[in-house]
């Protein structure tokens, strides 16, 4: 069980400083690259301050690390894999976290490999080497790709790589493939050097991986005590995402401000991925962004059965609270 009592003092504390001046520090997933762009851009837009708060972004380590940070009450509000919450939940029951605004639709796990090393399918992986991060959101779903797909996991070398490490490999061919998110790995290696031609991405949704992909979560004792703050701090995400749609540039600009080591045309290509394969899919055009289909998420929660035993019986009201998204309409995104 959680440290409940520790928790509680850590939410307390945020809830204080949510009163007196409403920061909200926002830990990411990962590095600042063309899809954490939409968010600078809300705080350069002034959507944030629009709704009183002062929002604060930090980088993530990976599609787990933002939960056990919002978890224990070190950040309010992150970003972070609903499939890796969904297991944490059941390792910690009781800890206060949980998915509040879905934003890949479409999530971005991948298997990406290279044609000349003899990847162009599933049925390739097998006899080859695959570099994983084992923090890797992606890593931790290819379990169902694999009993998806019908591939032999025991015939697949599996190589722990750190996520600096990842594409070097496969750009110097150590490794015939790696797990990661599509729109990452592929740029990557385009900067490496390794021809478009040469590189093949699995997206593990086009293969039966029937699950959405990384959220807002929130620490739910924090939400509970400020539900304003997060229906603003969710209506300012929104309206980073629609300009981000509509004016890519513009949002990748707010992005080279905090990452100016960062080539503005292939961000702004990273940003369109996943725009156009996780973001704004069919599902989302038609109802909105931010909500989840129960029997979709139920759906998924039986497909993650498949590989991974849950200690406590799963719950979909336990990883998704819709209650805080703003009820304006401001969800459609066009």
């Amino acid at each position: 069980m959680f440290h409940k009592t520790i928790l509680a003092g850590a939410a307390i504390a945020l809830a204080s400083a949510a009163s007196a001046e409403t920061d909200v520090p926002f830990a990411l997933d990962w590095k600042f690259e063309g899809p954490s762009a939409p968010y600078f851009h809300a705080l350069d837009a002034g959507y944030f301050s629009d709704a009183g708060l002062n929002v604060t972004i930090a980088e993530g380590a990976g599609s787990l690390d933002a939960i056990p940070k919002v978890a224990t009450g070190a950040f309010p509000v992150g970003f972070a894999d609903i499939n890796s919450l969904m297991r944490f939940l059941d390792q910690n029951p009781g800890a206060p976290v949980t998915a509040v605004m879905m934003v890949y639709d479409k999530p971005p796990f991948a298997v990406v490999g290279r044609k000349s090393l003899g990847v162009e399918g599933p049925g390739d992986l097998e006899g080859k080497i695959l570099g994983a991060p084992p923090p890797d959101g992606a890593w931790a779903q290819f379990p169902i790709f694999a009993a998806e797909t019908g591939i032999d996991s025991s015939a697949i070398t599996v190589e722990p790589v750190g996520f600096p490490t990842r594409e070097p490999m496969l750009a110097e061919g150590n490794v015939a493939a790696i797990t990661g998110f599509s729109f990452s790995s592929t740029l990557n290696l385009k900067r490496l050097g390794v021809p478009a031609e040469d590189i093949s991405v699995l997206l593990m949704a086009d293969y039966g991986v029937d699950l959405y992909g990384n959220a807002i979560i929130v620490n739910t004792d924090f939400a509970s005590a400020n539900p304003e703050v997060i229906t603003g701090f969710l209506s300012a995400v929104v309206k980073g995402w629609k300009d981000a749609i509509a004016t890519p540039d513009a949002a990748i600009e707010a992005l080279i401000k905090r990452n100016p080591a960062a080539d503005a045309a292939r961000e702004t290509e990273r940003l369109q991925m996943a725009i156009d394969a996780n973001v704004l899919t069919d599902i989302v055009q038609a109802n909105g962004m931010g909500t989840i289909d129960e029997e979709r998420m139920t759906s998924a929660i039986e497909q993650t059965k498949s590989v991974y035993t849950f200690e406590n019986e799963p719950d979909v009201t336990l990883y998704f609270d819709a209650s805080y998204l703003p009820s304006d309409g401001s969800l459609m995104l066009k």
